[in-house]
């Protein structure tokens, strides 16, 4: 009799899908139904109850009661769920796989006082041994290419601590012109020896006019992109000539700047490597468990 014609029994109380979960009779002192049980899914004739699945969702489930209500709530329960009944049943293939192969576990890995006992989670890690095998030595080709394509995850983020003054020319039309020259003379203070400060308190119109024009440390991204460019590219100290953007004119000063720094592949060869070395096992361990599913008949209800 093929996989696909075996026959399992039905319990009566597994009812609908997991997102509604099994049948309850009494509610519980937080609200919540008590389970009485039901089936989530068949492995190869093997049963995973919902009693299983809520005893690996538990507390979990807590967590997400303390942060979402009503329908995200459900949704996140659902996601939960789905997620443990996959871990449960690729849990399950590699304990069938354990006993077809008869594989046994070295005497090292399972405690002489239970070693007639032997504990499932023992069971699935040594499997996974077995069959999860890598090479613990990564290609210099593929460590230098990794560095060259993932060079943000090895750069520090960059910042500049500013100050700016922004003299609008968009008050009147006609007075574009005489804005661009209070620009001028706002700069000719600057470089008379006028407080930065002051002259923000005294003559910008953006925001920061109160802070003295004070951005404080600003990322990338933070201001608009010609600024964001001229602004990071200024020498520390230096107040910047008129820059003129959108029809307003802007004073900038940057008073600090730090980060931005990248590390060398010497620096982080080793990082890379062990990095390599563990993607290389999940995906190997996905395709083993995904070949244990295709042999397998599995029901999910």
């Amino acid at each position: 009799m093929s996989n696909f014609m075996r026959p399992f029994v039905a319990v009566l109380l597994a009812v609908g899908a997991l997102a509604q979960g099994p049948i309850c009779n009494v509610a519980s002192a937080e609200g919540e139904p008590t389970v009485v049980d039901g089936i989530a899914a068949v492995v190869n004739g093997e049963v995973i109850t919902y009693s299983q699945v809520r005893a690996l969702t538990a507390p979990q489930e807590r967590l997400l009661r303390q942060q979402y209500t009503g329908d995200e709530l459900a949704k996140k329960m659902t996601e939960l769920r789905q997620l443990a009944v996959k871990d449960l049943i690729d849990r399950r293939l590699v304990i069938q796989a354990f006993k077809k192969e008869s594989y046994e576990i070295p005497d090292h890995i399972v405690d002489q006082r239970i070693h007639q006992i032997i504990q499932e989670a023992s069971v699935v890690g040594a499997m996974r041994s077995k069959n999860v095998k890598t090479n613990s030595i990564v290609s210099p080709t593929k460590i230098d290419e990794y560095y060259r394509k993932h060079r943000d995850e090895f750069t520090s983020k960059e910042q500049i601590k500013l100050r700016m003054i922004m003299v609008s020319g968009h008050k009147d039309t006609a007075s574009a012109p005489a804005q661009k020259e209070l620009a001028e003379e706002v700069l000719g203070k600057l470089a008379s020896g006028a407080e930065f400060e002051q002259m923000a308190q005294t003559y910008s119109e953006d925001s920061t006019k109160d802070n003295g024009g004070d951005w404080g440390w600003i990322d990338r991204k933070t201001l608009a992109e010609p600024l964001e460019k001229f602004a990071f590219n200024m020498p520390v100290g230096r107040i910047s000539n008129i820059f003129d953007y959108a029809g307003n004119y802007y004073i900038l000063k940057v008073e600090d700047k730090h980060g931005g720094s990248t590390k060398s592949l010497t620096e982080v060869r080793a990082d890379i490597e062990k990095k390599l070395v563990q993607e290389d096992a999940q995906q190997i361990q996905e395709r083993w468990i995904a070949s244990l599913r295709q042999k397998a008949y599995i029901k999910m209800y």
